[in-house]
């Protein structure tokens, strides 16, 4: 990446505020991992002790930037700011190899002591103390991520392949020790801008919480299975702490935006416009299953809405929605260069539905002007890429489940088979409802590896 597009992209950001990145040194680093923190003083240390165990060459080119946040109080409530506090003495202190505090639970001392005998190369940023906080105009996770991967462009040797690379986790999140190497491996062999690694959420032991965490992984990946099945350029998941890319990739697409939520969706739709998001299959991160209402969507919130049993989550998108989208995807791909009403006519023919939509989007007028600005097919694939991208994708699949194809049973109550789009899948054994948490959980292990790209 040349040198005056980063710094062009970071002077676009000046009214975002820079805080102080507190780091040793940040001389030879090519990689760096972002991790936002709120309230996780007894998550994070495990988080960077797994991350510790990754072999010593690649924790030497790899910074992981720690992002201790909060919004200002009120919003940002006593108990968390004391955790914040509590998690940003720890960092620093790790950072400048004083000793912490020996009072600590034994399992947070352990994780520290990983921690500060390997060769982790640590930061942290303080985007929580008085007056260092994230303004509430300013949005949640997504600022958090923006600040850590903004500093992490700053700090990451531009002579590296393709300026380095940014990778996110959550505090929560666990990863193996080839993590570091798969994701810097992958950018190397493929040259995408983007990839997110394979994902698995832990286990949990509480049975409420498996069967909660279960639900919601298989009804995340059948749409992902879905969009492969439908020919879509967005068949991928988008989870932040899977999400990695490149630096040059980064700046292509403005950063990070600094949205309180799905700001993984949003960021991955983007940098999807410019390139292929790849798929890191040779490593998985962990996520947590917990509950949690700090941001409206997500699964924490789908968590706590299982939990809740105010809905039945044990539901799916119809397969056939799938099907339509297939269709409609492939016509574009034959032969764009069409008037735009007559696409729509086709389109109408496909399904009504699905015309109804794109004359509400402005697909028409849209098109027109793409067309006319398109020296050829091939242009014109790319841009209609662009134009109906993820957002648009799953805007067209909700109005397909509202208008005729309602969710279906995630479970066939005469074969047990999850119905997914292409095949079904036959790996539940109790056909008649809904399965006992460890055939829940059986089934759930074989999705993921007989469709490891979901």
């Amino acid at each position: 990446m040349k040198m005056c597009e980063r710094e062009k992209y970071l002077r676009t950001c000046k009214n975002f505020r820079v805080r102080p990145l507190v780091a040793r040194t940040g001389e030879g680093i090519e990689q760096a991992v972002v991790i936002p923190a709120l309230a996780e003083r007894d998550s994070l240390f495990r988080t960077l002790a797994g991350i510790a165990k990754n072999p010593a060459s690649d924790l030497r080119r790899t910074l992981v930037i720690c992002v201790v946040n909060n919004h200002p109080p009120p919003v940002a409530g006593d108990a968390d700011i004391r955790d914040n506090r509590e998690t940003l003495s720890i960092l620093q202190a790790l950072v400048s190899g004083r000793p912490t505090n020996p009072d600590l639970p034994d399992a947070i001392r352990k994780d520290i002591r990983q921690v500060s005998e390997s060769s982790l190369r640590l930061a942290c940023i303080d985007a929580s103390s008085l007056g260092q906080e994230i303004p509430v105009r300013d949005g949640g996770v997504g600022a958090a991520r923006k600040i850590g991967m903004d500093a992490a462009l700053r700090t990451i040797d531009a002579r590296a392949a393709n300026g380095g690379v940014i990778c996110c986790l959550d505090a929560d999140t666990l990863v193996e020790e080839n993590y570091l190497a798969s994701v810097w491996t992958h950018f190397g062999r493929t040259g995408d801008p983007a990839a997110v690694s394979a994902y698995a959420h832990q286990r949990p032991d509480d049975p409420g919480l498996l069967v909660a965490i279960c639900c919601y992984e298989i009804f995340l990946r059948a749409y992902v299975i879905g969009l492969s099945h439908a020919g879509s350029p967005y068949a991928f998941h988008s989870i932040g702490s899977t999400m990695a890319c490149t630096s040059d990739g980064y700046t292509a697409v403005r950063g990070m935006n600094r949205r309180q939520a799905a700001e993984d969706f949003h960021f991955l739709d983007k940098l999807a416009k410019i390139g292929k998001v790849g798929v890191i299959s040779d490593t998985t991160v962990f996520p947590s299953p917990r509950p949690s209402n700090r941001v409206p969507f997500g699964t924490g919130q789908r968590m706590i809405r299982f939990l809740s049993c105010r809905t039945d989550e044990y539901r799916l998108y119809d397969p056939r929605i799938f099907d339509i989208l297939k269709k409609w995807l492939a016509s574009m791909e034959a032969d764009p260069d069409r008037d735009p009403e007559t696409i729509l006519a086709g389109a109408g023919r496909i399904h009504p539905e699905l015309e109804a939509y794109l004359r509400v989007s402005r697909f028409a007028e849209d098109w027109r002007v793409i067309r006319k600005n398109s020296g050829d097919q091939v242009q014109l694939r790319r841009q209609f890429k662009v134009w109906f991208d993820g957002l648009k994708t799953l805007r067209l699949v909700h109005r397909l489940s509202r208008s005729g194809y309602p969710l279906v049973p995630m479970f066939d109550k005469s074969t047990g088979d999850i119905p997914l789009a292409g095949r079904p899948f036959c790996r539940v054994r109790s056909p008649g409802g809904i399965p006992d948490p460890e055939e829940q959980f059986r089934t759930l292990t074989s999705l993921r590896a007989d469709f490891p790209y979901s």
